[in-house]
């Protein structure tokens, strides 16, 4: 029997998350199988044939996606047993427990995994008569009920491996990039850490990694973004949390990739004070390659930083967009646009800022419709205004619902969220975004201080993801 792991969804990227574990468990001597459920069908074959199946859960949205996934697996194999692992494991595992999965596996997983797996599975020993047989397993025949031998959280030192990518789907059936100049480039993903110093409390990361952050030997990142090129890779998404917790580690790797790979381009994730912290760094990103930085903004709302423990201001954010100038570099900002804080008034302020900054064709237009997400476990619980805002946990969205006390934001939201989902893939982000100030305008007690979007100078085309960064 084999080791079966499946991805649900991660960000239309070819999966990290079972290209790394992968590469652990074969080197353990274990027939690994991997499914992408972005882009593969569940195989039934593979299912049934697995001792072991590990569905990897980086985010939310693969979370809520193998809920359902789960009920299949456990009815097509019920003798195998269910792992979750990733960040999103243990926030969802209350509920997938109660659905059949078994071992929960988060932080630095790998490892446990083929521990897990060896507990399992015993592979066959090697001789001349099945040589050919030695990843063979035999399932354990007694599981139910019985406690979890390895650690949920792991943040141990490990040594990694360079992922298994082989049984993959072509790096060409993800998204992909468009440059400034609409060219399309192939993009591949890696990363160079994991976990983050800081402790924003609604990440899922800081539950986790409390702070902690571990660090990929540069040649294991190198070794897989050569093979990714060769698979015809000619971008790459660094998915770092924050690519600057370990500055000399980034700017080691980015100058030496360079180097290898003049006319590779990749992009990166920085949290606002690593970037107020480092901005040598600017250009030493645009020199070796990269086209923009993701930063995790959030709001323009100084109550709701300081509420979510951002680390930043407004006037930080401002800040930012002019070192980038200065750089010549790209900023793609992300948003939480919508939280229990935000108000009419706040919302408007938050479309004003972008028209002001001209910084509109730089926000993928969802940032602006997203919903304050609060998980099981999450740092906001702390919090007691939260814990008086919320709701019974809900079992099919995994996390703590919240209303507004004005119901006309909840409106607004889900009615930027349709126009948004209901519009073409090649709608300009200026449209939408002019669409989304003729919903709030009319909700408004006082004129709307937005001025029209077609006041906007024209600028050029900013790089962008055709699947861009959510949750």
């Amino acid at each position: 029997m084999s080791v079966l792991l499946i991805s649900t969804y991660e960000m239309g990227r070819q999966p990290f998350g079972l290209a790394s574990p992968a590469a652990f468990l074969e080197e353990a001597g274990f027939d690994v199988a991997c499914l992408d459920l972005s882009i593969q069908r569940l195989d039934r074959d593979a299912v049934e044939r697995a001792a072991l199946i590990a569905f990897s859960l980086p985010m939310h949205t693969a979370a809520r996606i193998a809920l359902n996934v789960l009920d299949k697996v456990v009815v097509w194999n019920p003798d195998a047993h269910v792992c979750l692992y990733g960040l999103y494991a243990l926030a969802s595992a209350k509920v997938m427990q109660q659905r059949g999965a078994c071992t929960i596996l988060s932080g630095e997983f790998e490892e446990g995994l083929v521990r897990l797996a060896q507990r399992i599975c015993t592979p066959v020993q090697a001789s001349p008569d099945n040589a050919d047989q030695t990843s063979e397993c035999q399932p354990e025949t007694n599981i139910e009920g019985e406690r979890q031998v390895e650690p949920k959280i792991s943040l141990k030192r490990q040594q990694f491996q360079t992922p298994r990518r082989n049984n993959l789907p072509a790096l060409a059936e993800y998204a992909h990039l468009t440059t400034a100049n609409g060219a399309r480039r192939t993009v591949g993903y890696t990363e160079t850490t994991r976990g983050c110093k800081h402790l924003c409390r609604h990440c899922p990361v800081v539950p986790i990694y409390g702070g902690q952050f571990r660090v990929i030997q540069p040649e294991v990142v190198l070794a897989d973004i050569e093979q990714q090129v060769v698979a015809g890779a000619e971008h790459i998404t660094f998915g770092d949390p924050d690519f600057f917790n370990g500055p000399k580690h980034a700017a080691k790797i980015v100058t030496t990739l360079h180097k290898r790979y003049p006319h590779l381009t990749y992009d990166v994730t920085v949290k606002v004070e690593h970037l107020l912290a480092y901005p040598a760094l600017l250009s030493t990103l645009r020199e070796t390659g990269c086209v923009f930085v993701t930063s995790a903004i959030e709001s323009v709302d100084n109550r709701v930083l300081e509420i979510l423990d951002k680390g930043h201001t407004r006037d930080d954010f401002f800040e930012v967009v002019r070192l980038f100038r200065e750089a010549g570099l790209a900023l793609q900002p992300t948003f939480v646009a919508f939280t229990p804080w935000t108000t009419l008034d706040s919302y408007a302020d938050l479309l004003s800022t972008l028209i002001e900054l001209n910084m509109i064709n730089n926000v993928p237009s969802i940032q602006l419709a997203i919903r304050l997400l609060i998980p099981a476990g999450s740092c906001l619980l702390e919090v007691p205004e939260v814990n008086r805002l919320i709701g019974e946990f809900e079992p099919r969205s995994l996390g703590y619902p919240w209303r507004h006390s004005d119901s006309r934001v909840d409106e607004l939201q889900r009615e930027i969220q349709t126009t948004i989902e209901h519009a073409s893939a090649g709608t300009d982000r200026l449209e939408i975004f002019a669409q989304i100030c003729e919903l709030l305008g009319p909700r408004l007690e006082q004129p709307a201080p937005l001025p029209p979007v077609t006041t906007i100078r024209p600028r050029a085309t900013i790089p962008y993801l055709s699947e861009p960064w959510y949750c």
